[in-house]
């Protein structure tokens, strides 16, 4: 096991600021936006204030072994979570962004506990969402909710495409993650595109035409 990540009691003290001022909050984040294929993942968390989880940081600055402990720790340990898969074709139809923004409103809306206000990573809100929100730039370097929900999502996508590559293995998708490198571009035109690729990303690459 690698060594123990830091701690990061500043990332509780910032909830805790927020939730005396407004109550029971959620953290939310994604992961996945900038893939050639696979879905988007976003996640809601509601963490318990009287069990704080040690080393929950950015999923960013968190080793691979590390994120799946925290993984088990938050779904264990959280009041309640949420994640959701929003697919390429949802993200072809609507656009990556509103793709991304509705995955959040969903995932927010199944949590079993209904916050009170919402704090979600980036620079905009979700406009469906019927709680109050507000963006934090960064916000999985700020708040523990925020990379809680981080962590959620990087760990379940990481998941999925390794289910994935089990299927499709000539595209090496464990190594990669779905991710436009170099590799992927050729193993991309070797072997034709799939279901699972987000056709909008593929047409600006000239890798897939819209026969519209």
């Amino acid at each position: 096991m690698p060594r123990k990540p830091t701690n990061h009691p500043e990332l509780y003290e910032y909830d805790a600021e927020i939730r005396q001022l407004h109550g029971t909050i959620c953290g939310v984040d994604e992961a996945g936006r900038g893939p050639l294929c696979g879905p988007v993942c976003c996640a809601a968390v509601i963490l318990n204030p009287q069990d704080p989880i040690e080393g929950i940081n950015d999923s960013k600055k968190l080793s691979e072994k590390w994120r799946e402990a925290l993984y088990e720790e938050i779904t264990k340990r959280a009041l309640a979570y949420q994640v959701v898969f929003v697919s390429p074709q949802e993200i072809d139809e609507r656009n990556i962004l509103w793709a991304t923004m509705d995955g959040m409103t969903r995932a927010v809306a199944g949590l079993e506990i209904s916050p009170d206000y919402v704090l979600v990573d980036g620079n905009r809100c979700p406009p469906g969402l019927d709680q109050p929100c507000e963006p934090v730039v960064k916000g999985d370097a700020h708040s523990a909710s925020i990379a809680a929900a981080s962590i959620l999502a990087k760990v379940s996508r990481d998941r999925y495409m390794l289910e994935l590559d089990r299927q499709y293995p000539q595209y090496q998708l464990a190594k990669h993650k779905g991710y436009p490198t170099a590799l992927h571009y050729q193993l991309i035109a070797q072997y034709g595109v799939q279901s699972f690729y987000r056709r909008s990303f593929l047409k600006k690459q000239g890798y897939w035409h819209d026969e519209r």
